[in-house]
């Protein structure tokens, strides 16, 4: 099956793209495209893979759906297009980056910024209905993402994962801890984040640490 990828990606991924269940999610995001009101728009569906090539790939961020909102999603996980008002989540993102390394809080939250430097930002789900959150889960998305972290985690080494909250963690469950880092905490939004399970993790000065120890470039968040 030909899908529009970046090429790297492309020959990682290739195997999945023959697989029956690819073939059906196709299949249903097509149906669901031509039907409904879905985000983000069909060009950006695989936005996160094009913005960061495999061979970039230095921090791998975990999310969960797309936003359902209009004008939100951008195919980049917390991520929103520029002129969107920031969802809570993001702005609890900025505010612990504010609080770790000094850096004031950017004017959009549009986070091509950190996938042009090598920063995956990959949902589970990479597409949703409007309005209805998890509306495409459980239809063969997560196989794919599960593919995507097995790759990241077996062809590469030295690689960041910062799993946020319950779900990113079951999810990076199968990352190789033995050559990569793994940062967990609470989920950044304001029902965790205000319970304390996120403010304070220290995720981005610790990413730049040990990205620094081994030779890589930092991050400028």
């Amino acid at each position: 099956m030909n899908v529009n990828i970046e090429q790297g990606w492309k020959e990682q991924l290739k195997d999945e793209f023959e697989k029956p269940y690819f073939s059906e999610l196709v299949n249903f995001v097509k149906e669901e495209y031509l039907k409904n009101r879905c985000y983000p728009k069909g060009s950006e569906i695989f936005a996160a893979f094009d913005h960061c090539s495999f061979d970039d790939v230095r921090v791998v961020i975990i999310g969960q759906d797309p936003y359902h909102g209009p004008g939100q999603a951008n195919g980049l996980c917390f991520s929103v297009n520029d002129g969107i008002v920031m969802p809570p989540s993001l702005v609890n993102i900025f505010k612990e980056i504010e609080n770790d390394l000094g850096i004031s809080f950017p004017s959009n939250g549009n986070l091509q910024r950190w996938a042009k430097q090598g920063v995956l930002l990959l949902n589970a789900t990479l597409t949703v209905r409007a309005t209805q959150a998890g509306s495409h889960q459980n239809k063969g998305w997560e196989l794919f993402t599960d593919a995507v972290i097995r790759a990241v985690s077996e062809k590469k080494e030295n690689v960041v994962f910062l799993l946020w909250g319950g779900f990113a963690k079951k999810k990076g469950a199968k990352i190789n801890r033995s050559k990569h880092c793994v940062l967990t905490s609470g989920h950044p939004s304001p029902l965790s984040a205000n319970r304390g399970y996120w403010f304070g993790n220290g995720h981005f000065s610790r990413t730049n640490k040990y990205l620094e120890e081994n030779g890589l470039i930092n991050i400028n968040w």
